[in-house]
């Protein structure tokens, strides 16, 4: 993981780790390795501290392809 990509996660808004989350192709190195590792465990965090209505009203706002 480099230092860009580790202050772009802990940085991200919830909604924004969801919307790189579904819309990155597969196998993207975000989510590969100790960088997949680090981004599942924050966003598993700050899902955790939004709430379950403010989950449902980002994954609305992104939607799904």
């Amino acid at each position: 993981m480099t230092g860009q990509q580790k202050q772009w996660i802990d940085s991200a808004s919830y909604e924004q780790l969801l919307r790189r989350w579904r819309e990155s192709p597969i196998g993207s190195d975000w989510f590969n390795g100790d960088t997949g590792e680090y981004y599942s465990k924050i966003m598993a965090e700050k899902r955790e501290q939004v709430g379950d209505d403010e989950h449902v009203r980002a994954s609305k706002s992104i939607g799904w392809d």
